[in-house]
């Protein structure tokens, strides 16, 4: 192993995404696997990660010789996980959906001692468009209604989506407002006129997809819609590993992936 390379440990290795990112991991020039977590219980506990690392659930021993997490686990998991590599000074990638509030606050305070990226999305692609959301949003005045629809696999647990709220942040922020003044999540009878300003979100679960995400901007006479389609998780992988090696250079703070890829206003 070269002295330079970052050692990574990733949460949540027997999953889909979590076999994905090791795999991104273990062929990424400079970067070595050297722990692979999985939940007390699982079936996948002692089974090979990848050559010489075995799937333990083990924390603190994965993360002792480790520089960097990847988590796309659960909240919960995701914060015992954090509160770890506290404790470790290990920097962390976050692509877990779905905190609390509260738990939000934890990691903003994780933060004053670890780099911390955190971001619902970790994909290139998805971060592009959200710059392309704030442009729109902030040229397009009132008189534009604007509609979030996503679309995401039966097995998703939380809606709306973790990309589709931070894609309604952009916009409610490019307009000088809070999400939480402006957000519309359920509509059901007769619900009157739809109140200017508002942003509406629509949630479909269902068989397969990865995730797509549609905004709308209708107007009078015409409408712009800017879309994502996502067709495999390697995506996330890839981005995650691009926000691994960002966080080599960072000892601590709270960042996302419009800092990893230079978007930032």
């Amino acid at each position: 192993m070269s002295a330079a390379a970052l050692r990574v440990v990733v949460a949540g290795a027997s999953g889909r995404m979590g076999r994905m990112l090791i795999d991104a991991v273990t062929t990424s020039p400079g970067l070595v696997l050297v722990a692979a977590l999985d939940v007390a219980g699982s079936a996948s506990l002692g089974r090979d990660a990848a050559a010489g690392v075995k799937i333990t659930d083990d924390v603190d021993a994965g993360l002792s010789a480790a520089d960097v997490l990847i988590d796309f686990t659960r909240p919960e998991g995701t914060m015992a996980h954090l509160a770890a590599c506290r404790r470790h000074g290990v920097k962390a990638v976050v692509g877990t959906t779905g905190f609390s509030a509260a738990q939000k606050a934890e990691i903003a305070a994780h933060a004053g001692h670890i780099a911390i990226v955190l971001a619902p999305n970790m994909s290139v692609g998805v971060n592009v468009t959200l710059k392309l959301l704030e442009v729109a949003a902030r040229a397009l005045d009132d008189s534009f209604d604007i509609e979030i629809v996503e679309i995401h696999h039966r097995h998703k647990v939380d809606a709306p989506s973790g990309t589709a709220l931070q894609m309604g942040e952009v916009i409610a922020a490019a307009r000088g407002q809070q999400l939480d003044d402006q957000a519309v999540f359920a509509r059901h009878g007769e619900t009157g006129e739809r109140r200017t300003g508002s942003i509406g979100f629509a949630s479909l679960r269902g068989g397969d997809v990865v995730g797509e995400h549609t905004v709308i901007f209708a107007g009078q006479g015409e409408r712009i819609e800017i879309a994502h389609r996502s067709t495999s998780r390697a995506t996330y992988a890839a981005g995650s590993v691009r926000a691994a090696r960002f966080l080599a250079g960072h000892a601590s703070g709270l960042f996302g992936m419009a800092d990893v890829l230079g978007l930032r206003a």
